[in-house]
C-alpha cells in the first residue's frame, strides 16, 4: 500500500513539475527508400541486373551478392545467360533489404551484400534453383552452411548449372 502511494505521489509530482513546459516538435524528414537503414541492413530499388550476382540500385552503386558465383555473361560461361535472367526476375525494379556482412565493399568497389525481396533470400535462391556455385570469402561467411546445403541439393537433382554444364 505504502509502495502504490509512493509511486502515485512520483508521479503527481513529475506530472506538476512538466506540465507548463512546451514541447517543440520539430518535424523531421521522411527518409527515402534509399536511405532507409535499419542496423546493417538498408533497403534501395534495383534499377539494372548486371548479370547473376551483381545489380545496380537507385543509388547508382553496384551491388555483389555475397557467398555465391554465378557464370559469367563476359566469357559467355555455360548457364550465364540463364542465371542473368532469372536473378533479373527475382530482383528487377523490385525494393530490395541489403543485409551487410563483414566486409563493406570488394576490390572493385562494389557493395557485398546479401539481398532480400520481402522474406525471399535472393542469394539463397540463386544457390537453391543451381543458378550459381558457393563461393564464400572470409569474413563473409555469415549464410555459408546454408549455401552450401542448397549447393548439395541442386547438385543431386541437376538443377540448372548442374544439369546443363557438366
Amino acid at each position: 500500500m505504502f509502495l502504490g502511494f509512493c509511486l502515485i505521489f512520483i508521479g503527481l509530482f513529475i506530472y506538476s513539475s512538466n506540465k507548463n513546459k512546451v514541447v517543440q516538435i520539430i518535424p523531421q524528414p521522411t527518409p527515402s527508400v534509399t536511405s532507409l537503414q535499419k542496423g546493417s541492413t538498408t533497403l534501395s530499388v534495383v534499377e539494372r541486373v548486371i548479370d547473376g550476382d551483381t545489380i545496380v540500385i537507385d543509388t547508382g552503386e553496384h551491388v555483389r551478392y555475397i557467398g555465391m558465383n554465378t557464370p559469367e555473361l563476359e566469357t559467355n560461361e555455360c548457364f550465364a545467360t540463364e542465371a542473368s535472367e532469372i536473378n533479373k526476375n527475382l530482383v528487377l525494379g523490385k525494393t530490395v533489404r541489403l543485409e551487410k556482412d563483414v566486409s563493406d565493399t570488394d576490390k572493385y568497389g562494389r557493395l557485398l551484400r546479401y539481398v532480400f525481396v520481402d522474406n525471399n533470400f535472393i542469394n539463397d535462391e540463386l544457390v537453391k534453383n543451381g543458378s550459381a556455385r558457393v563461393e564464400t570469402i572470409k569474413p563473409d561467411i555469415k549464410y555459408e552452411s546454408e549455401f552450401v546445403t542448397w549447393q548439395k541439393f541442386a547438385k543431386q537433382n541437376n538443377l540448372g548449372l548442374w544439369g546443363k554444364c557438366n
